[in-house]
Parts: structure tokens; sequence; C-alpha cells
């Protein structure tokens, strides 16, 4: 079931975002997920975001922000099994368009958006990472 996110998710929200980030990008420090998890905590709450649940089991979420998608999580293990895409397929039904920012060398990820008609749109180096970094874009039909 997705749901709109409620300020008692917060806690599972930010473990959720710190393990998936440091399992999805294995070519970023830990510690740089690390040391902005604080100011990601304080900010989340300001974000729209959808949660992923079956059951009492918090499984994923997605953070928007207007028509930008900070991020879309999903728990090790239910990774593969579409909760990502129904996720997404959420925003979509809000929103008219979408953008974000996906790191080149996460390829799960860049497929995942490619599949779900995300184009490549800007190829920018992440200052903070020193990553290259793609912004895609989405628009509905």
């Amino acid at each position: 079931m997705i749901r709109k996110f409620k300020t008692d998710d917060l806690e599972q929200v930010m473990e959720l975002w710190l393990a998936t980030n440091i399992s999805a990008h294995d070519f970023i420090p830990a510690k740089y997920w690390q040391d902005n998890y604080a100011l990601v905590k304080e900010m989340l709450p300001q974000a729209e975001i959808w949660v992923y649940e079956e059951g009492n089991e918090f499984l994923g979420f997605i953070g928007l922000q207007a028509d930008h998608i900070a991020g879309i999580f999903v728990a090790s293990k239910a990774q593969g099994k579409g909760i990502g895409s129904k996720l997404l397929a959420k925003a979509k039904q809000q929103k008219q368009q979408l953008s974000l920012a996906v790191y080149a060398k996460n390829e799960r990820a860049l497929n995942f958006y490619r599949c779900a008609d995300f184009v490549v749109v800007k190829e920018q180096l992440d200052e903070a990472t020193g990553q290259v970094e793609y912004q895609m874009e989405w628009k509905a039909r």
C-alpha cells in the first residue's frame, strides 16, 4: 500500500535512506552519506513523500520536491519486486513532468529510469562527490 508520509515515519525513512544510499552508491564513501544524514533528516519532512508498506513493514519511499524526484528508496530485500515502479507511477499520477539526477555509475537506477521513459537531458559533475551525474526528465504524453 502506498500512503502519504507521517512524521512518525521519519526514523524508518532515514534508516532506509542511509542503507540504500550506501548500498547503491558503492563508488562513494559511506562517510559522505553519514555526514549528510542530519541535514537530510531536517529537510526531508519538507518534501512530498509517499511510503510503501506491506502489513506493518516499511519497504520503500519516494521523495519529491515540486516536480523533482529527490530519490526512490526500496529496502534491499524488496528490490526487484515492482515497489520502485509503483512509487514512480504514483508520482506520475500527480505530476505532468518529472526530473531527477542519477549518478552515471548507478547503472541499475539509470536503467530503471530509462525503462520508465525518462531521458538524459544533461550530464554534469556533482562537485560534492566528484561523480558524473545525469539530469533526466519525463513528460506526460
